[in-house]
């Protein structure tokens, strides 16, 4: 069986939302599977010092303006949320609690969240937020609950972010693929010849 794609990315960063619209559908036609890894990249997160996207950058003009034409051009419902650069750890903490106990479910869940950030216009950050997306996906209150506080997600969630950067993760999107690695949504081209042909 073909190696998977490795997807990285964050849950507030709009280029990581735009790519996990089309990341499954590039594998697909290729006949491999994603492995989804939700990371933390705000510079609020104490815990990793080198990875970090700072909330100024991601609030600017440019970026801004650069999703809604990104997401345009691949068709992608995109609506700019009021605060860009949201702490997403908590919701990273849940996508973990459950992917790991089902990776399908995780990703529905990890959809539902980024949906509602970039095209709902939710607060994110808000646990009531969250747990409401949670029982969405059938998810009990005392699961969500753990999922939020323990301290052994918080762990989960560190543990995470320690792997991506020792294999050379720095942004969202980032893939890897047969230890390849490729960032941002202009790399997807590459990713997908990579696919089709081999090293290049």
């Amino acid at each position: 069986m073909s190696t998977p794609i490795d997807f990285y990315f964050d849950f507030s960063s709009p280029y990581g939302y735009i790519a996990s619209q089309l990341i499954d559908a590039l594998a697909a036609r290729h006949a491999r599977s994603v492995n989804w890894h939700a990371i933390v990249l705000d510079a609020n997160f104490q815990s990793l010092e080198r990875i970090k996207i700072p909330s100024s950058m991601m609030r600017s003009d440019y970026v801004i303006r650069d999703a809604e034409r990104l997401a345009a051009y691949y068709g992608v419902a995109y609506k700019s949320p009021s605060s860009l650069g949201v702490n997403t750890e908590q919701a990273t903490r849940v996508f973990h609690a459950i992917h790991d106990r089902n990776p399908k479910l995780g990703c529905q869940f990890a959809n539902l969240v980024l949906k509602a950030y970039f095209v709902e216009g939710r607060n994110i950050a808000a646990t009531e937020e969250l747990q409401s997306l949670s029982a969405e996906l059938g998810i009990e209150t005392e699961e969500f609950q753990e999922a939020i506080s323990a301290p052994a997600s918080r762990a989960r969630v560190k543990a995470e972010v320690d792997m991506a950067e020792a294999r050379g993760v720095f942004g969202s999107p980032f893939f890897i693929v047969e230890g390849e690695r490729f960032w941002g949504n202009d790399r997807m081209p590459q990713l997908e010849r990579w696919l089709e042909s081999g090293p290049y």
